[in-house]
Formats: structure tokens, sequence, C-alpha cells
């Protein structure tokens, strides 16, 4: 039997000579805590998509440690791949009334490719609703929290939008719709500039 439960601890300590370490994570203060002990995981072979560190990958993202909740939403590791120290869910419970926005610092105004990270499974809901608040008003649009992300197992795009500069612009995912016996998933926002449209 392979000692799985140590999979975590070991991606951490086994890095290449002058990889540093990420910086300390703590968790959102208002988030409920993580109910699996660590190292319980679902999906072992995911555990190498994890990104420990967001500041690894480019652009801007914002992980669900800097999003503003409102309800309950709990913590997991549960189900990798996901961002940084695990990822919210919404424990299936006060549907409609559960959301988190993520709200970058944009360096200039522009184009962004804006990519939703979550992981998936049959337990996920499959018309989560995200809005994206841009420079031309707002967008609205429902995803499959059940289907793989095409972007490392972990991101998937939204679309492309033009933003201004600061933090004007905006993110949400809500609760408000999904199923009552299915979990919706809320990790991190990727704000990628791209030519313009």
């Amino acid at each position: 039997m392979k000692p799985w439960h140590l999979l975590p601890a070991l991606l951490l300590t086994c890095l290449a000579p002058g990889q540093e370490v990420a910086p300390k994570l703590k968790p959102h203060p208002q988030a409920v805590k993580n109910s699996h002990a660590p190292g319980e995981v679902d999906r072992p072979e995911m555990l190498p998509f994890i990104i420990r560190d967001s500041g690894t990958l480019p652009g801007i993202v914002v992980d669900e440690m800097e999003a503003a909740l409102v309800g309950e939403w709990q913590y997991s590791t549960h189900t990798p791949p996901y961002i940084g120290l695990g990822y919210l869910h919404d424990m299936k419970s006060s549907k409609g009334h559960k959301s988190v926005t993520f709200t970058p610092d944009l360096p200039q105004d522009g184009w962004y490719e804006v990519r939703l990270a979550h992981c998936y499974n049959v337990r996920r809901s499959t018309r989560t609703p995200v809005t994206i608040h841009h420079a031309e008003g707002e967008t609205s649009i429902r995803i499959n929290q059940q289907e793989e992300p095409k972007h490392g197992r972990l991101f998937r795009s939204l679309g492309k939008f033009r933003f201004k500069a600061g933090r004007a612009g905006w993110v949400r995912i809500s609760n408000e719709g999904t199923e009552e016996n299915k979990v919706v998933i809320a990790d991190a926002v990727q704000f990628l500039a791209v030519a313009a449209e």
C-alpha cells in the first residue's frame, strides 16, 4: 500500500537546490475549518497538479484567501488539484445566499483572458453561476464544475474582457440556482493580459 497521506508533505520538501519555499499561507479568516485530515484525498493521482504558490503563475492571480465571502464557505483539500492552501465549497447549504468575489489589482487598462480554477468530480454543481464585472458592464455565465478544466487540469477560460486598471473589476461565484445535493467550488481566478479584441 502506498503512503498517499505523506505525499503533500513530500511535495513541499522535495525542492530543487536553490528553489524557494512558497510563502507561509493563512486560511481565509471567515472560512469554516477543513473537515479532512492532512493528506486525506480522494484522488491522489491529481496531487502533482496542485499549485502551492500562485506567484509562480503568469498574470494576476487572486486566490480564495484574498476573496470576499458572503455566507459560510468551508475549506477543503480533499479533491486535488487546487491553488495554495486548498479551495472553498458551499457545503450544499443556503442555496442562493452565498458568494465568493475575487477582485484583482490590475496594472493597466486592457483586455484580459479570465480563467477560473476549480477541482472537479461528480459531486460538483453542473450549473455554477459566475459573473464577470468588466469595463463594459457584467457578463454572467453558468459552468459545469464536473467537467475537467482544460488548462493544467485546474483552470477553465471564462472568456476575454476589457478591464480598467486597479480594482474596478471582479469575478463572483455564487450558489444561486445550483443543485441542492451538489457543491459549488471557489478556488482562484487568473487574469492574463491579451491583445485587444
